[in-house]
């Protein structure tokens, strides 16, 4: 994976709740004695490795933006719905063997017809901390599972900055980041075999 990374556009899901998947190095219940090293050491007295893990370390607002450049005159009540645009960027890139900066830029344009109504930026990011996890499998899961975590986050907060800009609360679909994946890793085959 290189230390930059970035999905742009509009998912299923390891593990959702940012937990360790319940890995506590051997100690605990007893089930399982630990060794100290990292590794579990089963019943037959071999060792096995721990569980893979993936948690937030932290998540934050980077930056927020609401502009209604036509306000007061289009917070009136019009006949007509602004039509609104949603684009989706994912970039992450490492901080260190096993944490990764993960942001999600969310930005939403209303306009009725020419006029723009309001326009809202969001970037929206988190570190999270991945273990045990092959390397094979890093990439995916930085740029589907961390950003489908974050998702919730940053779709409350546009949601709250359009309703006290005095427009109805913008509730964003949820985003297909596998598909996103999906798509990316296409393009980059296709631009790599043309």
């Amino acid at each position: 994976m290189t230390d930059d990374d970035n999905t742009e556009q509009d998912a299923p899901a390891t593990n959702g709740n940012g937990s360790d998947n319940g890995s506590d190095n051997g100690a605990g219940d007893g089930a399982t004695p630990g060794n100290g090293s990292g590794t579990a050491v089963n019943e037959g007295g071999t060792e096995a490795a721990e569980a893979p893990s993936m948690r937030i370390m932290a998540q934050y607002l980077k930056d927020l933006s609401f502009e209604s450049p036509g306000a007061p005159q289009s917070l009136m009540s019009s006949d007509k719905s602004p039509n609104i645009d949603i684009s989706v960027n994912v970039n992450a890139h490492a901080l260190s063997e096993t944490d990764y900066e993960v942001e999600l830029d969310l930005e939403a344009k209303a306009m009725n017809g020419e006029t723009p109504v309001f326009v809202a930026e969001l970037q929206y990011a988190g570190i999270f901390r991945l273990e045990n996890i092959p390397d094979e499998t890093k990439h995916p899961v930085v740029l589907i599972e961390c950003p489908r975590m974050l998702f919730p986050f940053a779709r409350h907060i546009l949601a709250d900055a359009t309703r006290n800009g005095g427009f109805p609360p913008l509730m964003i679909d949820p985003i297909d980041f596998a598909g996103m994946y999906n798509q990316r890793v296409n393009q980059e085959t296709e631009g790599g075999t043309a």
